[in-house]
């Protein structure tokens, strides 16, 4: 005749009976506390870190792929030669038929749209301040384009207005005291060449636009001219400097590297987003990677606590497993009574644990806000970190394994403290009582 299924209701039962707190077993129900409590907060720290890292890398590059292109493709430098000294130096190279070749470069599978564009760096000036810039030729199509530049939400002033005048970052802005509206003085070093030299250009613009891209550097350095006066500013007429590329699926970008550079000719290169951070989102990875053994490693100390309790309590219910093994409770029923003392102690943990995480994760921002609050606005430096809020981002995949890591580390550690009372001689135990 077979016995009862394993985990069977009564051995539930006996489990649960085991762990409710009783006068004379105050040690093991403080260590049943304690180890609940620190796998709680062991699970809830891991949860609400991978959040936040996840949520910051989420945030780092959609600012970087909202205001940037994909992937850049532009020619190799050029020998020139001075018409008037006859010295021979190294200048950028140019895209003379760019229409054609941003035409050739969309016609590439995966390629969602191209732009050509003027880049130059100059000076800023307003107000009795100024600041240095990088100016961005572009169209009102390409601007338009480009979802952190255009967010109704972060910026000022029409952007249809664009042709008519610049747009400029909000950290510009700040800096020189602008608005739209005013007048900013734009210096290019790179202006009109003479037998005596070149000779800056200097011309004002009207600010028509002010925008943020959530990045503390493009909002601090970027300004956008419409494609037609930043050629005539910088000397490029009928050229362009690059061509931005914007592919479908910017996390697969170098996919696309070989093809552009076959479809852009001779002398072309390519630079992606990977490239310019590339080390940066890898030193994020890294740290993930760090961040979870670290945090693993606090779990596990939480869990040994549940050793520490098993074994108590085991030493205190010496009378009553002589009893059950006398019943009839063969070694197995006896083990898994123990071992689901144990895993009680973890399961209930681990829920806590992710409840407190998930709640932490979804107001991170609230409690930033209430930190820097008091810290007098010191818990977050935007031009430290780049951009200009603390994120968290909760996945699935995050959840799982913290929960999955929380209960295997608990349930290993039970086995011990079970297998010792499954082991325990009921004579020996009932010889005293």
């Amino acid at each position: 005749m077979s016995g009862p299924a394993p985990f069977s209701r009564y051995e539930f039962m006996i489990a649960w009976r085991y762990l409710r707190a009783r006068r004379t077993e105050g040690g093991v129900s403080v260590m049943t506390w304690i180890s609940l409590i620190g796998i709680a907060l062991g699970v809830m720290a891991l949860i609400a870190t991978l959040a936040v890292r996840a949520g910051f890398r989420a945030e780092f590059v959609d600012t970087i792929l909202g205001a940037n292109a994909h992937t850049t493709v532009y020619m190799a430098p050029e020998r020139v030669e001075n018409e008037f000294t006859d010295d021979v130096y190294v200048v950028p190279g140019r895209i003379r038929d760019y229409d054609a070749m941003a035409a050739t470069l969309a016609d590439i599978p995966g390629v969602v749209r191209t732009a050509p564009v003027i880049r130059g760096q100059v000076m800023a000036s307003a107000n009795d301040a100024s600041n240095v810039a990088e100016v961005y030729g572009v169209t009102l199509d390409d601007l338009k384009a480009m979802p952190r530049i255009v967010d109704p939400a972060t910026s000022a002033g029409d952007v249809d207005d664009f042709e008519s005048g610049i747009a400029i970052g909000s950290g510009i802005a700040r800096e020189l005291n602008l608005g739209i509206g005013d007048r900013v003085r734009l210096i290019a070093p790179e202006g009109a060449r003479t037998a005596f030299g070149t000779t800056p250009r200097v011309n004002a613009y009207q600010v028509v636009y002010v925008f943020s891209a959530g990045r503390y550097d493009i909002d601090r350095t970027r300004i956008y001219m419409p494609m037609a006066e930043a050629q005539s500013y910088f000397n490029r007429e009928g050229v362009a400097d690059e061509i931005e590329v914007f592919v479908d699926d910017p996390e697969r970008v170098d996919d696309w590297m070989l093809p552009l550079l076959r479809a852009a000719g001779e002398g072309a290169q390519v630079w992606s987003w990977r490239d310019a951070s590339g080390s940066f989102l890898s030193a994020l990875d890294m740290e993930d990677d760090v961040m979870f053994v670290t945090l693993s490693v606090l779990v596990l100390i939480a869990s040994m606590n549940i050793t520490s309790g098993l074994i108590m309590l085991v030493k205190n219910k010496g009378r009553d497993i002589g009893i059950l093994r006398t019943m009839g409770l063969t070694e197995g029923a006896v083990l898994r009574v123990f071992f689901l003392c144990g895993a009680f102690t973890g399961v209930i943990g681990t829920i806590a644990g992710v409840v407190l995480g998930v709640l932490l994760a979804l107001n991170v921002d609230g409690i930033m806000a209430g930190i820097d609050a008091l810290t007098g606005g010191g818990a977050w430096q935007p031009e430290v970190r780049g951009i200009y809020r603390l994120p968290a981002e909760l996945r699935a995949w995050d959840i799982l394994r913290a929960v999955a890591l929380s209960l295997t580390l608990s349930f290993i550690v039970t086995i011990f403290p079970a297998r010792r009372a499954a082991r325990m001689n009921p004579v020996e135990a009932l010889r005293y009582e």
